[in-house]
């Protein structure tokens, strides 16, 4: 074990960091991004979710003499869905994408900035499911303003589609946006359920990266930062509509897409790659369900090899002070609060599923790869048990 530790801290000093050409955060800013969009041209792609800020930009550059084509996003992108938008996109040929939603949104509207230059077929460039090829020219130009506190979608380099019953990524370093705007506004009054499976997913995003094998000194500020942020408004947010705490769990969702594009996730989202790929269990609830068994089955991992504790008992301190408890009950009081909160249970979902093979598939994943510790299936099922 001190080999693997000398080696983690010998990897913190080569790094790379990469993010959106240009970050915005700030309430009341989401107008800046409709004067961004026109000085790319005036021939615009808007894919949108429900927020009804999507009218309000369309009728802004209508007014402004230009030309919108509208594109709705519904459910995370599939793909066939996918194919059906770029059909419209490329005939429409847009001077530049503009996405204003939630993560599944986002990934839509980031797709097809990236595939709508291209003449070749999705499959050639997705990952897993198809041949994985890079993209054979420049994306067009990206702006991305998320709804939803949860993916950090707007600062990463990757779309997830559905194929085939798994959820693989378009992934290239040039699809990060031109402009990531967060305006912490379209989140309000964003329903309670939706903020906290959102909340759990910007929340693990920044506690996988922490913990991770691939993590870095600038990840780790961010993490460092986000993590006893999110759960406090996580909780603020479970008691009543707050400002304040709608612009922190912002925040929180960014730094984690930040975390998650620099360095790397784990076994949470390993395991929730496959079940949200087999069910239509939402990706927020699947995290928030995962993260206490998986934490628990990390830091068992982490005691048997006599490695370094240190960053395990910070995460509980951190989250400790947003629950008001001691750190040494912190997953047991996180795990009482979900449950509180109304956070489903993945039983309804998983029902009859075969947890030998999601473990099995799990262990394949790229998220997996980045878990700091190999679990062994036996490991991987009970965390998945727990979560039911």
């Amino acid at each position: 074990m001190e080999a693997r530790c000398r080696r983690y801290d010998a990897i913190l000093n080569v790094f790379e960091f990469s993010t959106a050409g240009r970050i915005i955060f700030g309430r009341g800013r989401a107008d800046e991004a409709l004067g961004v969009a026109l000085t790319y041209g005036r021939r615009i792609l808007l894919v949108r979710g429900s927020h009804v800020w999507g009218d309000h930009a369309a009728d802004v550059w209508r007014a402004a003499g230009a030309e919108v084509l509208v594109i709705r996003g519904s459910g995370e992108p599939d793909l066939a869905s996918l194919e059906a938008a770029l059909a419209q996109g490329r005939a429409f040929d847009p001077q530049v994408v503009l996405a204003v939603g939630g993560g599944s949104v986002l990934d839509l509207g980031k797709a097809l900035a990236a595939l709508i230059p291209s003449s070749s077929p999705p499959l050639a460039h997705l990952e897993v499911v198809g041949n994985g090829l890079p993209l054979q020219t420049p994306p067009l130009p990206f702006i991305a303003l998320p709804t939803t506190a949860g993916t950090g979608a707007e600062v990463t380099k990757n779309a997830v589609i559905g194929v085939l019953g798994r959820k693989v990524s378009l992934r290239d370093s040039r699809m990060l946006a031109n402009l990531a705007l967060v305006d912490p506004a379209l989140t309000d009054g964003c329903p309670k359920g939706v903020t906290l499976a959102s909340g759990m997913d910007a929340l693990v995003q920044v506690i996988e990266p922490y913990l991770c094998n691939k993590a870095n000194p600038m990840t780790d500020a961010l993490a460092r930062a986000a993590i006893p942020k999110g759960i406090a408004a996580i909780g603020a947010l479970m008691r009543g509509e707050d400002a304040a705490a709608r612009d922190a769990l912002a925040q929180v969702s960014l730094f984690g897409g930040l975390c998650l594009a620099n360095s790397g996730l784990g076994a949470v989202h390993g395991l929730a790659g496959v079940i949200g790929g087999m069910s239509t269990a939402p990706h927020g609830v699947i995290c928030g369900r995962l993260l206490v068994p998986v934490l628990r089955a990390n830091k068992a991992a982490a005691q048997g090899a006599l490695a370094d504790m240190t960053r395990y008992d910070e995460v509980n301190a951190w989250l400790s002070v947003g629950l008001n408890c001691a750190p040494s009950f912190a997953l047991e009081r996180l795990e009482i609060a979900l449950d509180d909160w109304s956070l489903p249970r993945l039983g309804k979902w998983l029902a009859g599923q075969d947890l030998t093979d999601i473990a099995k598939s799990a262990q394949a994943t790229s998220s997996m790869k980045a878990n700091p510790f190999k679990l062994p299936i036996e490991a991987l099922i009970k965390a998945v048990r727990a979560s039911l």
